[in-house]
């Protein structure tokens, strides 16, 4: 927790603009009616309207991602598993684009409506599709992996038959992740998905270490089985539909960080689960925070950041895997 602070403040301070840590302190204090120190204004309003938001949004986005990957992981006894497996992401990219370039309900919803409507539908595709195979764990998984092209086919002939190069710009700019322009509105819808969401999964830390040897194990433990796995899913379907509308496709997050939390903390979801929130709060916000000071004054899309920090790192982790074995 003291790390995920101390970063969020960290990267709201880094930028070009000369805002150090005690203005960042004294801002923070301010709206909060805890001083009433002389501040520049313009250093205000970078801070509180711009900074502040994009880095609670990241640290929202990180944790609720990182979380759903330890969800999908353990239910689907599947060490590759993550929040856009189940075709959510490509889902939302393909509801983003149906408004942004079609204009179908852009008025009444916005971008990030259509993402969210886009994602259930992918979602409720899948267990549709899961639930018609067989159910299983690997008909979910061979399901997810069905929506995922459909929808990115989806995606690509919406864009090549009617955006023209502005809008297929923004759209391309919005699929590959984004925090510009997020507000306070943002970043309390995601700060407050994320928390319930983690209050949910860490109440179920029981439930998830019974999945993890299997179903007749959770079973004879007296856990109900297919209610609790399709109340998890769900969940986590909501969850990511909520944080991708707002942050776009984020990839890697939910997939690499767990990894790196069971190396933390080993293998039982009571430490799991909240290690693995904080580690992708804390990773999200200093990706964030590099790839719009890096690559200033045009940031660098957040999908690209966390993939290059991603792969060499899961790459460190399997092999960091091999070795103990």
């Amino acid at each position: 927790m003291v790390g995920l602070c101390v970063s969020a403040l960290a990267a709201v301070s880094l930028g070009g603009e000369g805002i150090t840590l005690i203005n960042v302190r004294d801002i923070l204090t301010n709206h909060l009616h805890l001083t009433d120190i002389d501040v520049f204004a313009y250093k205000d309003v970078i801070v509180w309207e711009d900074r502040m938001p994009r880095s609670v949004v990241a640290a929202a986005v990180g944790g609720g991602l990182a979380v759903c990957g330890v969800i999908l992981q353990s239910l689907l006894r599947n060490p590759l598993a993550d929040p856009f497996l189940l075709g959510i992401s490509s889902g939302a990219s393909t509801g983003a684009v149906v408004i942004g370039v079609l204009g179908l309900g852009s008025a009444a919803i916005g971008m990030s409506g259509g993402a969210f409507i886009g994602a259930l539908v992918a979602f409720g595709a899948v267990l549709f599709l899961a639930k018609v195979a067989g159910g299983s764990t690997d008909r979910v998984i061979l399901a997810g992996v069905a929506m995922t092209q459909l929808f990115s086919a989806l995606t690509s002939f919406v864009i090549f038959a009617f955006a023209d190069s502005d809008e297929t710009r923004g759209v391309m700019f919005w699929l590959l992740g984004s925090l510009e322009g997020v507000r306070w509105d943002d970043a309390w819808l995601t700060a407050i998905v994320a928390v319930i969401g983690l209050a949910c999964c860490w109440a179920s830390a029981h439930a998830l270490d019974a999945f993890t040897f299997g179903d007749e194990v959770a079973a004879s433990l007296g856990i109900p089985v297919t209610r609790v796995r399709a109340a998890l899913l769900v969940l986590t379907a909501l969850i990511t539909a909520a944080l991708v509308s707002v942050a776009g496709a984020v990839g890697f997050v939910g997939l690499v960080l767990p990894h790196a939390a069971r190396f933390l903390v080993g293998p039982g979801h009571g430490r799991l689960v909240p290690v693995s929130a904080l580690l992708g709060a804390i990773f999200l916000v200093w990706v964030d925070a590099l790839s719009r000071v890096a690559f200033h004054p045009t940031p660098l899309p957040l999908g690209v950041g966390t993939a290059l920090v991603g792969v060499p790192a899961f790459i460190a982790i399997m092999f960091s895997r091999r070795g103990r074995a």
